[in-house]
């Protein structure tokens, strides 16, 4: 598959159909999102799949009634972690002890690592790390969704205190940072369908050094 031509392909659906997206590409996208690289590899953040259509018409008016939130056949809501404590990290290191056959004492530098970091930052600036590393995953979920011929939408156009509290994030210890709508693409309600893809000659993105 020539990914250059899907990633032409691809652009934020303005209007979806309503069709629901076949498990098998929905696994492949949703994995892709998992396999994600973050800092340190810990991950700090949820990912929520809304498929229940009255779950998505309660978040609509938070996302200024955008269609594609009701339209799509999937919602991803990518959330961070409100705090990243030891608890959280201790998790992690076990979980790399023994998905890779070691003793957590082997790890105890590479927690201290992680733990001076996160106890240096404030937690607002844990919130913003943690925040890059779902935008991190937003990109993989774009490129696998463009290589499943699945349409998807980024959107940042909502309010996420409204949004949080709608899906009881806060309990969770989540806070919503951005929205992937994933479906199928409206040809004849979309006015961008046909429209070429508009971005900055090569020559004026790239400086090379």
């Amino acid at each position: 598959m020539n990914y250059i031509q899907q990633l032409n392909w691809r652009y934020a659906t303005k209007r979806m159909t309503g069709e629901k997206i076949p498990q098998e590409k929905l696994g492949n996208i949703l994995e892709a999102v998992r396999l994600a690289p973050s800092s340190y590899g810990l991950q700090p953040f949820q990912v929520l799949v809304i498929e229940n259509l009255e779950t998505r018409k309660k978040i609509q008016p938070a996302c200024f009634n955008q269609p594609q939130i009701i339209e799509c056949s999937h919602l991803l809501v990518f959330c961070a972690w409100n705090q990243i404590t030891e608890k959280e990290v201790d998790e992690y290191i076990n979980d790399i002890a023994k998905k890779r056959n070691l003793t957590v004492e082997s790890l105890k530098d590479f927690k201290g690592y992680i733990m001076k970091t996160i106890t240096t930052n404030t937690q607002e600036q844990n919130m913003i790390w943690a925040s890059r590393q779902c935008y991190i995953a937003l990109g993989n979920a774009l490129f696998a969704a463009a290589l499943e011929n699945v349409d998807a939408t980024p959107m940042e156009g909502f309010v996420p205190s409204k949004l949080d509290e709608i899906l009881q994030l806060q309990e969770k210890g989540l806070k919503s940072v951005v929205l992937c709508a994933l479906g199928y693409r409206d040809s004849t309600n979309d006015y961008l369908v046909n429209q070429p893809k508009v971005r900055r000659d090569k020559e004026k993105f790239f400086e090379w050094i």
